[in-house]
């Protein structure tokens, strides 16, 4: 496969049209009527009475300010101002941009939207937004859950820039020796695979947004995958990384491992825009698994279930689906029978048997009391659980429209230290949700990676939502859950990103010595503060 230099352009496949409010594609969004009549099975199935459905927000009748500023003409080609670019790059996909979205409120809209096709037209980009004082945001495939994408940079700036780099995308070139290949940053999830698929190698990261999340996306927000041991965040999988910054080209080199220096692709990780734009990468892949091995166990409890959850991360068998699911969150993606948490579990190889591994692991589970399912609910639970994973973004725009309040959160801590963060949330969740709207929320836990010092809890927060205040009724939710975790030695977000929701417990969580040592490669590489302002950091103008 050819590889793109700094002035080749490239093309890309036809895709759906996105909805301007939510999540996916406009040909996957059901009617009102429809979710009408699916009402009463949503409320059975999370326990949350839906009284109305609300009806999105036509696009014709959003109305914007007019763009405060042009692209010169060399760039002119390049930019956009139409109403459905600029509303479908003035949000993320978080629980707040969906109602605002949903009720056509777009308040921080860019004024244009850049697409480069080459490196070079990210450097001419980067050129005039310095010289004139504009904001650049990098948009990925626009799935930030925590304001990671939103134009909303303060007044210091003349105007703001979304840049789409869906014209990078590809596997532009694959080196089957050493089981590497380069890739587009502009590249989704599926056609990334796609490709890879045709050479019989996958990547093997599988986060929840992999429908529209890109590579640089996962790169710059250190996203985690679905695979819950070993490898699991986008910088574990990075060979070399290629970004261009406002003061010039940052490339590593390609090397499977190296002392020399604080690592340049541990910097890119985690950027979030902030540094630069990720035009390509080259990343670790591997033949797709051929031999798979799964099973469903049954626990009384939750805590029970977290036991056996920590021996088997600690055990070096290495599972590649470890996600145990409280009574609620079995309950709610139908993987369960609603009196006991569920173990999901499973292996996967592309040589080797997985059949030893699995029987070692079911012994485990056996001496923390947990029962395995018949080899048909076994299978039954894993598959149902996959769905009910995949399709929970879709869902959860049905229950903003009835009128139900239903996001997550979620957290990395030390085994030690998870059962009293798991009360005091779940307990901080449930105060936050009877203060705003009288009635007890549901808060449902489950891992989604673990590693051999601890878990990564997520949790879902089901409730009925208060009709025009849901985001401020959000806020408080998040706010109270968020210094829970904090207090009990949590992180802020383990495969969330910060983007401008989580920044203010981030400057808690960091040193304030690395926060300065930060802030003075952003002015290196950024000297006129132009790069995604607002986000990790406060803007700089």
């Amino acid at each position: 496969m050819e590889r793109g230099g700094r002035g080749r352009r490239h093309t890309l496949a036809p895709v759906g049209r996105r909805k301007h409010w939510g999540w996916g594609d406009e040909d996957r969004q059901p009617g009102v009527e429809q979710v009408r009549d699916a009402a009463p099975t949503i409320a059975e199935r999370i326990g949350v009475e839906v009284t109305s459905v609300e009806q999105p927000l036509a696009l014709e009748r959003v109305q914007l300010p007019a763009p405060r500023v042009r692209a010169p003409a060399p760039l002119a080609a390049l930019c956009s101002d139409t109403l459905r670019d600029r509303v479908t790059h003035a949000h993320g996909c978080s629980y707040a941009d969906i109602v605002d979205g949903m009720r056509g409120r777009f308040p921080f809209a860019p004024d244009l939207v850049a697409r480069p096709r080459s490196e070079s037209d990210i450097e001419a980009l980067m050129e005039w937004c310095a010289a004139d004082g504009i904001a650049l945001v990098p948009f990925g495939g626009g799935t930030s859950v925590v304001g990671g994408v939103t134009p909303d940079v303060g007044d210091g700036y003349a105007g703001v820039v979304s840049l789409d780099c869906e014209a990078l995308a590809g596997v532009r070139e694959l080196d089957t020796t050493s089981q590497a290949a380069l890739i587009g940053a502009g590249t989704t999830g599926p056609r990334l695979e796609r490709e890879l698929g045709e050479h019989g190698l996958t990547l093997r990261f599988f986060p929840q947004s992999f429908e529209f999340s890109t590579l640089g996306g996962w790169i710059a927000t250190r996203a985690g995958g679905h695979f819950a041991t070993l490898l699991t965040h986008a910088e574990d999988l990075v060979e070399s990384v290629r970004m261009i910054t406002p003061a010039g080209v940052w490339q590593s080199r390609r090397l499977p491992a190296s002392g020399a220096g604080p690592s340049p692709d541990r910097l890119v990780a985690g950027s979030e825009g902030t540094l630069g734009v990720i035009t390509e990468a080259w990343m670790r892949v591997r033949p797709r698994p051929a031999e798979r091995a799964s099973a469903a166990v049954a626990f009384d409890g939750f805590l029970q279930g977290a036991e056996c959850v920590r021996e088997l991360a600690q055990s070096g068998l290495h599972p590649s689906n470890c996600r145990l699911l409280d009574v609620g969150e079995a309950a709610m993606t139908m993987a369960g029978d609603g009196r006991r948490a569920l173990l999901v579990l499973a292996f996967e190889s592309a040589e080797l048997p997985v059949g030893e591994s699995m029987k070692a692991a079911l012994a485990i589970c056996a001496r923390h009391g947990g029962a395995a399912e018949e080899r048909g609910g076994a299978t039954g639970a894993a598959e149902s659980w996959r769905a009910a994973f995949l399709q929970a973004p879709y869902l959860r725009d049905l229950l903003t429209m009835a009128g139900v309040l239903a996001e997550t959160f979620e957290t990395a801590v030390t085994w030690e230290r998870f059962p009293d963060l798991h009360e005091r949330v779940c307990a901080a969740v449930r105060d936050a949700m009877r203060e705003s709207c009288g009635e007890e929320g549901r808060v449902h836990c489950r891992f989604t990676h673990v590693y051999p010092d601890g878990p990564a809890p997520y949790f879902t927060v089901l409730g009925p939502a208060v009709r025009g205040g849901e985001v401020e009724q959000w806020q408080a939710v998040k706010r109270a859950a968020s210094e829970q975790v904090l207090a009990c030695g949590g992180t802020i977000t383990h495969h969330h990103a910060v983007g401008r929701a989580h920044r203010p417990w981030y400057e808690r969580e960091r040193p304030d010595v690395f926060a300065a040592a930060y802030a003075g490669a952003r002015g290196a590489v950024d000297p006129h503060s132009i790069m995604n302002p607002g986000v990790l950091a406060p803007p700089a103008r």
